[in-house]
Protein backbone atom coordinates (compact mmCIF):
# COMPACT_ATOMS: atom_id res chain seq x y z
CA UNK A 1 0.00 0.00 0.00
CA UNK A 2 1.00 3.63 -0.56
CA UNK A 3 4.81 4.05 -1.04
CA UNK A 4 5.43 0.28 -0.91
CA UNK A 5 3.94 -0.11 -4.42
CA UNK A 6 6.94 -0.30 -6.81
CA UNK A 7 5.36 -0.42 -10.29
CA UNK A 8 5.54 2.68 -12.55
CA UNK A 9 1.89 2.52 -13.74
CA UNK A 10 -1.25 1.07 -12.15
CA UNK A 11 -4.90 0.54 -13.06
CA UNK A 12 -6.69 2.80 -10.59
CA UNK A 13 -10.11 2.29 -8.98
CA UNK A 14 -11.43 5.27 -7.00
CA UNK A 15 -13.05 5.23 -3.53
CA UNK A 16 -16.57 4.74 -4.96
CA UNK A 17 -15.50 1.76 -7.09
CA UNK A 18 -15.38 3.61 -10.44
CA UNK A 19 -12.59 2.97 -12.95
CA UNK A 20 -10.15 5.87 -13.30
CA UNK A 21 -7.94 4.06 -15.80
CA UNK A 22 -4.24 3.38 -16.18
CA UNK A 23 -2.26 6.15 -14.48
CA UNK A 24 1.32 6.69 -13.26
CA UNK A 25 1.94 5.73 -9.63
CA UNK A 26 2.72 9.36 -8.66
CA UNK A 27 -0.69 10.53 -9.88
CA UNK A 28 -2.42 7.63 -8.08
CA UNK A 29 -0.62 8.51 -4.83
CA UNK A 30 -1.55 12.19 -5.15
CA UNK A 31 -5.23 11.31 -5.79
CA UNK A 32 -5.21 9.10 -2.67
CA UNK A 33 -3.56 11.86 -0.60
CA UNK A 34 -6.12 14.36 -1.90
CA UNK A 35 -8.93 12.13 -0.64
CA UNK A 36 -7.02 11.48 2.64
CA UNK A 37 -7.20 7.74 1.96
CA UNK A 38 -4.69 4.97 1.22
CA UNK A 39 -3.64 3.51 -2.12
CA UNK A 40 -3.93 -0.27 -1.77
CA UNK A 41 -2.77 -2.86 -4.31
CA UNK A 42 -5.70 -5.30 -4.68
CA UNK A 43 -4.56 -7.40 -7.68
CA UNK A 44 -0.74 -7.47 -7.85
CA UNK A 45 -0.73 -10.27 -10.46
CA UNK A 46 -2.62 -8.25 -13.09
CA UNK A 47 -0.85 -6.36 -15.88
CA UNK A 48 -0.74 -3.50 -14.87
CA UNK A 49 -1.42 -4.12 -11.16
CA UNK A 50 -4.83 -2.94 -9.89
CA UNK A 51 -4.81 -0.40 -7.04
CA UNK A 52 -7.76 1.02 -5.16
CA UNK A 53 -8.19 4.17 -3.12
CA UNK A 54 -9.67 3.17 0.26
CA UNK A 55 -9.39 3.61 4.02
CA UNK A 56 -7.13 0.64 4.78
CA UNK A 57 -7.69 0.68 8.56
CA UNK A 58 -11.48 0.58 8.08
CA UNK A 59 -11.08 -2.23 5.51
CA UNK A 60 -9.00 -4.35 7.93
CA UNK A 61 -11.54 -3.72 10.70
CA UNK A 62 -14.44 -4.86 8.47
CA UNK A 63 -12.53 -8.01 7.45
CA UNK A 64 -11.91 -8.85 11.11
CA UNK A 65 -15.62 -8.34 11.92
CA UNK A 66 -16.66 -10.60 9.03
CA UNK A 67 -14.28 -13.33 10.21
CA UNK A 68 -15.61 -13.00 13.76
CA UNK A 69 -19.25 -13.29 12.56
CA UNK A 70 -18.41 -16.37 10.48
CA UNK A 71 -16.73 -17.96 13.49
CA UNK A 72 -19.80 -17.24 15.64
CA UNK A 73 -22.11 -19.04 13.24
CA UNK A 74 -19.96 -22.18 13.09
CA UNK A 75 -21.52 -25.20 14.74
CA UNK A 76 -19.29 -26.63 17.44
CA UNK A 77 -19.83 -30.34 18.05
CA UNK A 78 -18.12 -32.23 20.81
CA UNK A 79 -17.81 -35.90 21.66
CA UNK A 80 -19.27 -36.61 25.10
CA UNK A 81 -18.51 -39.93 26.78
CA UNK A 82 -20.78 -41.96 29.05
CA UNK A 83 -19.29 -44.95 30.89
CA UNK A 84 -21.32 -47.87 32.20
CA UNK A 85 -20.72 -51.29 33.71
CA UNK A 86 -22.47 -54.42 32.39
CA UNK A 87 -24.34 -54.96 35.72
CA UNK A 88 -25.87 -51.47 35.83
CA UNK A 89 -29.09 -51.00 37.83
CA UNK A 90 -32.25 -49.62 36.21
CA UNK A 91 -32.20 -46.26 38.01
CA UNK A 92 -28.52 -45.68 37.16
CA UNK A 93 -29.26 -46.65 33.56
CA UNK A 94 -32.11 -44.11 33.49
CA UNK A 95 -29.80 -41.33 34.71
CA UNK A 96 -27.20 -42.19 32.07
CA UNK A 97 -29.89 -42.31 29.36
CA UNK A 98 -31.17 -38.85 30.35
CA UNK A 99 -27.64 -37.50 29.95
CA UNK A 100 -27.20 -39.24 26.59
CA UNK A 101 -30.48 -37.81 25.29
CA UNK A 102 -29.55 -34.32 26.55
CA UNK A 103 -26.16 -34.49 24.82
CA UNK A 104 -27.78 -35.60 21.55
CA UNK A 105 -30.35 -32.78 21.72
CA UNK A 106 -27.45 -30.33 22.15
CA UNK A 107 -26.08 -31.72 18.81
CA UNK A 108 -23.08 -33.46 20.37
CA UNK A 109 -21.86 -36.94 19.46
CA UNK A 110 -21.93 -39.43 22.34
CA UNK A 111 -19.48 -42.26 22.94
CA UNK A 112 -21.13 -44.91 25.12
CA UNK A 113 -18.57 -47.17 26.77
CA UNK A 114 -19.16 -50.36 28.72
CA UNK A 115 -16.26 -51.07 31.06
CA UNK A 116 -15.53 -54.66 32.10
CA UNK A 117 -13.65 -55.44 35.33
CA UNK A 118 -12.09 -58.68 36.36
CA UNK A 119 -13.91 -61.75 35.06
CA UNK A 120 -16.79 -59.66 33.60
CA UNK A 121 -14.85 -59.71 30.33
CA UNK A 122 -15.99 -63.32 29.85
CA UNK A 123 -19.58 -62.01 29.57
CA UNK A 124 -19.03 -59.48 26.81
CA UNK A 125 -22.42 -60.43 25.39
CA UNK A 126 -24.09 -58.69 28.37
CA UNK A 127 -22.27 -55.50 27.36
CA UNK A 128 -23.46 -55.82 23.78
CA UNK A 129 -27.07 -56.23 24.98
CA UNK A 130 -26.66 -53.12 27.14
CA UNK A 131 -25.38 -51.11 24.15
CA UNK A 132 -28.27 -52.40 22.00
CA UNK A 133 -30.68 -51.19 24.71
CA UNK A 134 -29.00 -47.74 24.75
CA UNK A 135 -29.17 -47.43 20.95
CA UNK A 136 -32.84 -48.51 20.92
CA UNK A 137 -33.81 -45.92 23.56
CA UNK A 138 -31.85 -43.14 21.82
CA UNK A 139 -33.25 -43.99 18.35
CA UNK A 140 -35.62 -40.98 18.26
CA UNK A 141 -32.88 -38.35 18.61
CA UNK A 142 -29.73 -40.20 17.52
CA UNK A 143 -28.42 -42.69 15.01
CA UNK A 144 -25.78 -45.37 15.46
CA UNK A 145 -22.44 -44.20 14.08
CA UNK A 146 -20.49 -47.39 13.36
CA UNK A 147 -20.59 -50.77 15.07
CA UNK A 148 -19.69 -51.53 18.69
CA UNK A 149 -15.93 -52.02 19.04
CA UNK A 150 -14.04 -53.95 21.69
CA UNK A 151 -10.86 -52.15 22.79
CA UNK A 152 -9.20 -54.05 25.58
CA UNK A 153 -11.62 -54.05 28.55
CA UNK A 154 -13.90 -51.45 26.94
CA UNK A 155 -16.77 -51.99 24.53
CA UNK A 156 -17.79 -48.70 22.92
CA UNK A 157 -20.10 -47.27 20.29
CA UNK A 158 -20.71 -43.78 18.90
CA UNK A 159 -24.18 -42.24 18.59
CA UNK A 160 -24.59 -39.16 16.40
CA UNK A 161 -27.49 -36.69 16.59
CA UNK A 162 -30.13 -36.88 13.84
Amino acid sequence: MNQAIRTPVVRLVDAEGGQVGIVPIEQALSLAAEATLDLVEVAPGADPPVCRIMDYGKYKFQQAKKAQEAKKKQAQTQVKEIKMRPKIEDHDFGVKMRNILRFLEEHNRVKVTVQFRGREIAYAEAGRKLLDRVVAEAAEVGVLDGTPKMEGRFLSVFIAPK
